[in-house]
């Protein structure tokens, strides 16, 4: 099994996994939900009721509201959160703010996204780096339970060391375990504000490109598959896909020319 999953580029864990079930119907209605919040991050429960009943959806508010806080989609911010911060946990002010990025490894950040299967749906976590874009790693979970985001950060630690890490409140992101590895390894701390969508901005856009231009494309049945699709588009994102913002190149090809620092 383990020859396998290396064969297939898979890892052992995925196959394990079992999506996050709702019944057909309530799948179909969320994956609605989600390319529209997608196109249209201001838009609350009560927008977005409006919405889909104008579109021959019959819903109730009350089911929206339900159907968006499973899908991580608070109506009173206008971008999505994933969680809410850990009670009693330390809040980290905003480092950013007027901040110029000028380099590799200067700032990376990191958040979760809604991430819809046939079957079921994951949660996908990112980190990226602000100057050039470049993804990072990334991990697929069942739950928005903090340790895959833990897991994720030591991967990504493993590979290099930024300056600055931005988050949301999130609690993944608010546990100890999670800045604590973040201050022991040296780097600062900065939690985006309350409601303030373009605080992560980068990685709000990260998450337009690869729903728009994968998931939401190819409809992805079955984790192995979503997993193994979106190392495809990761990798094609990173070493292929030219970004205007950075004049025509690739993510790769800004994030390795500047003299990025390394751990």
């Amino acid at each position: 099994m383990r020859r396998q999953c290396e064969l297939l580029g898979l890892s052992r864990s995925s196959l394990y996994y079992e999506p996050a079930g709702e019944t057909v119907e309530t799948l179909r209605l969320m994956r609605r939900i989600d390319e529209q919040y997608t196109a249209c991050p201001f838009y609350g429960s009560r927008r977005m009721t409006a919405w889909l009943i104008e579109r021959g959806e019959e819903v109730s508010r009350k089911r929206v509201q339900r159907l968006m806080r499973v899908m991580g989609l608070e109506a009173i911010y206008p971008k999505p959160r994933l969680s809410t911060a850990g009670s009693g946990h330390k809040i980290y002010p905003y480092l950013l703010r007027g901040v110029r990025v000028e380099r590799p490894d200067q700032v990376w950040s990191t958040d979760i996204t809604y991430v819809p299967l046939t079957s079921g749906f994951m949660y996908l976590a990112a980190v990226i780096d602000w100057f050039s874009r470049y993804v990072i790693t990334w991990r697929l979970s069942t739950t928005l339970d903090g340790s895959f985001c833990l897991e994720m950060l030591e991967e990504a630690l493993r590979s290099g060391k930024p300056e600055v890490f931005n988050t949301d409140q999130g609690v993944q992101f608010t546990a100890a375990a999670f800045t604590g590895r973040l201050e022991m390894a040296g780097v600062a701390v900065s939690m985006d504000g309350r409601g303030r969508a373009l605080d992560n901005v980068f990685v709000e856009r990260l998450w337009r490109s690869v729903k728009y231009e994968d998931i939401y494309i190819r409809g992805y049945e079955a984790v192995p598959e979503l997993e193994q699709g979106l190392g495809r588009y990761f990798g094609f994102y990173n070493n292929e896909r030219l970004h205007q913002s950075l004049g025509y190149r690739t993510p790769a090809a800004v994030y390795r020319s500047v003299g990025a620092t390394r751990a």
